[in-house]
């Protein structure tokens, strides 16, 4: 259970804030000023909660005697100067008084979530540039994800990671290298969807000089500059049949042969490959070999959309923010209750992707501190159109609850039990009184132009 300190003088707002953080599970400890506050052993809290101006020293001179220990800082103050020079200090986070309490506890809940990420709970990885960044989610499927990372990284296997576009199958690839025995060997990277068909047997595989018209010199492919190393191919689901059958023979053989050239070559590459195609189905068409899919497929990896980690997406936005905000040199910026909810409630078609580009817009376009809906630039999502074939098709697959008693249509019977039930249960809740998935459950709000409720919460 996560330990609070908080440091306020005024008797009132302190027990106040006390008897909320409790009845959200919460271990609150107070004191009334930064000299009472020294006496505790302030790094051993999960977070500190202070009021700028105190009897004594002011709060912000508790950042560097509770590290680790995060500080938020509280100020009755509506100048954003102080604010920022709180930022400025080391200040995780400030919040003006008098506070929401919602406002307080998801600002609470953020800043707790990104300290357990800092602990190392989710894979670290080091982009090309050197720096170091982490996954982000704690749902189910992220956990079940970060699971088979830990577990497959060190057993030297061939990885098949599934996901829609923008997800991030790349940085699963990396943490996947970086945990291995190879992370001291080198990672190459291959979006085989971005080279022509023509050129990308011998991007991969290399050439002898004269091979073909405009090759001027013998060159080496990535497949041998991978070797001791992982070899990465993204949208693998693109690649030619003609350079399908050569990787296969390297995930055989453990061999390649340059075009124009009668000498073979022995690497020893791990390869993981990424698609959001299905490849089983491909293999029917006969666009993908079926023995390399199953060469391909020892182990699998499935990313979730961002549609389906609703719990994960305004902490995805909150650490992009950040990340954002120092780019473009803005700090203090903040989201908006409305471009939260906004957020919360977009289907993300193009995943996290498309959220870092709406959060990169949101930056550049806010006017004051905060970033209102209309900066974010989301677009409505356009309702799909159901043929009436269609809809009978999705009836029939479906478990749907029976018509009452008043023989309501299967489109008014859905209506009247979302605009009933609601505000009393989750899009998941819904979704498994329906006996549909949440996907379908969000296509017929579009459809039927429901709205969706502000998650519900307990009264304080």
């Amino acid at each position: 259970m996560p330990r609070i300190l908080i440091v306020e003088d005024e008797a009132i707002i302190r027990s106040a804030l006390k008897r909320l953080l409790e009845r959200h599970d919460y271990t609150v400890s107070e004191a009334g000023s930064v000299e009472e506050a020294n006496q505790l052993t302030l790094p051993e809290f999960d977070l500190i909660i202070s009021d700028l101006r105190l009897p004594g020293e002011p709060g912000t001179t508790l950042i560097g005697a509770a590290a680790p220990a995060p500080v938020l800082i509280m100020t009755s103050y509506a100048s954003m100067r102080s604010a920022v020079d709180a930022l400025k200090q080391g200040a995780v986070d400030y919040i003006a008084k008098p506070f929401d309490h919602t406002e307080m506890l998801e600002t609470v809940e953020r800043i707790l979530h990104q300290q357990s990420m800092q602990h190392g709970e989710p894979p670290a990885i080091t982009d090309d540039g050197g720096s170091q960044q982490m996954m982000i989610g704690e749902c189910a499927a992220m956990q079940q994800v970060y699971t088979r990372i830990r577990k497959t990284a060190p057993a030297d296997v061939t990885v098949l990671i599934l996901g829609e576009s923008g997800t991030g199958k790349e940085l699963v690839a990396r943490a996947i290298h970086q945990q291995s025995k190879r992370a001291s060997a080198p990672l190459i990277s291959v979006n085989c969807a971005a080279i022509p068909e023509t050129l990308i047997e011998s991007e991969l595989f290399g050439h002898e000089k004269g091979a073909f018209t405009g090759a001027s010199a013998s060159r080496t492919g990535l497949v041998e500059a991978a070797d001791q190393g992982t070899l990465f191919l993204d949208e693998i689901g693109e690649l030619p049949l003609d350079a399908q059958a050569r990787l296969l023979r390297v995930l055989q053989e453990g061999e390649i042969r340059k075009i124009g050239s009668v000498e073979t070559r022995h690497v020893n590459v791990r390869l993981i490959a990424a698609t959001h195609r299905d490849l089983r189905a491909l293999s029917k068409s006969g666009e993908f070999r079926l023995d390399l899919y199953y060469r391909l497929n020892v182990m699998q990896i499935e990313l979730p959309p961002l549609r389906e980690r609703e719990d994960d997406v305004l902490q995805i936005a909150d650490i992009l923010l950040d990340k954002a905000c120092t780019r473009h040199e803005r700090p203090g910026l903040r989201l908006s209750r409305a471009a939260r909810q906004d957020l919360r409630d977009y289907p993300w078609p193009g995943n996290v992707r498309e959220l870092e580009n709406a959060l990169e817009r949101g930056v550049i376009l806010a006017e004051g501190h905060l970033i209102h809906p209309d900066d974010l630039g989301l677009a409505p999502a356009p309702p799909r159109a159901h043929s009436q074939a269609s809809l009978a098709a999705s009836s029939s697959d479906e478990s749907t609850p029976a018509e009452d008693e008043d023989d309501l249509s299967l489109e008014d019977y859905f209506q009247h039990f979302v605009l009933e039930h609601q505000d009393l249960m989750s899009e998941t809740e819904l979704a498994q009184k329906l006996g549909i998935s949440r996907k379908n459950l969000w296509e017929r709000r579009q459809r039927l132009g429901i709205p969706r409720k502000k998650t519900a919460r307990r009264p304080n």
